[in-house]
């Protein structure tokens, strides 16, 4: 683990900033070439990245204030929630094409391989901050987060609700799964199945962001099987994946949806 590169005084420079940084970037930089090859404007790809970065930033934030009904968590320094990033994400790039009258499926077909490929770099950044880890496991690949955010102590776990041997002192370190690991690597095998369906050409619009959503929600339906969750509130199952449900119901509509699309035209300004 390296949470932290560089400190100064009061300020540092985090490796989750520094991925999430890079996620940005390089997402930036796909969006780009993706967009040209559709023939949108690199203007567009850029205004997209900036409304990504806000509107995700504000999404995950409110997601985490709503999840532990705590509005002053929304100026706290930690907690930026994935889905509430994708959410707000999305809204705020919905907006930006619908105001300049582009087509949304063509929009949402070009975009999705960036936001696979930004995923797979956040997550590397949670790994390095041991955020966002598993259950407890005895396999060789787990791994020990001693300075997580929180440390993989027993008493930490047993906070998420995780069930361990009651003999078990409240300070051990125990190995976890690397979730983290899991959804980086499953989002770049996201990333590449979407970059080559946008390779092909007179595929129906929205067909790319449907196989996305689909990819994503049954991604994160999984993992969060494995995951040190504290919001299951449905016996076993947490919110992340009753919205993992529903981002693969809304795939499964628009990878049927009739062949002309109803996506708003426009030009490509």
């Amino acid at each position: 683990m390296y949470p932290t590169l560089f400190r100064y005084g009061s300020f540092e420079i985090t490796t989750f900033g520094l991925m999430m940084f890079l996620a940005f970037v390089v997402a930036g930089w796909v969006l780009t070439k993706q967009f040209r090859r559709v023939g949108l404007t690199e203007d567009l790809a850029s205004t997209m990245t900036m409304a990504a970065a806000l509107g995700g930033i504000v999404g995950a934030k409110v997601y985490y204030a709503i999840l532990f009904r705590d509005w002053h968590l929304l100026f706290d320094r930690a907690g930026l929630v994935w889905y509430g990033g994708l959410i707000g994400g999305i809204l705020a790039c919905s907006w930006v094409v619908m105001r300049r009258k582009i087509d949304l499926l063509r929009a949402a077909d070009a975009t999705a391989p960036s936001i696979a490929i930004g995923y797979t770099l956040g997550r590397i950044g949670c790994f390095l901050v041991g955020d966002d880890y598993g259950r407890p496991t005895d396999a060789w690949f787990g791994i020990a987060f001693p300075k997580g955010s929180p440390p993989t102590t027993a008493q930490s776990l047993r906070e998420f609700g995780v069930r361990l041997d009651p003999s078990i002192p409240p300070d051990q370190v125990l190995r976890v799964h690397p979730t983290q690991l899991y959804e980086s690597a499953a989002a770049l095998v996201m990333f590449v199945i979407l970059w080559r369906m946008n390779r092909e050409n007179n595929h129906r619009r929205g067909r790319t962001a449907a196989v996305f959503l689909i990819l994503l929600g049954i991604e994160r339906f999984l993992v969060e099987i494995v995951r040190a969750k504290d919001d299951r509130f449905l016996g076993p199952f947490t919110i992340a994946q009753l919205i993992s449900v529903l981002l693969v119901v809304g795939g499964v509509v628009l990878l049927v949806y009739p062949g002309r699309s109803r996506g708003i035209s426009g030009g490509t300004s």
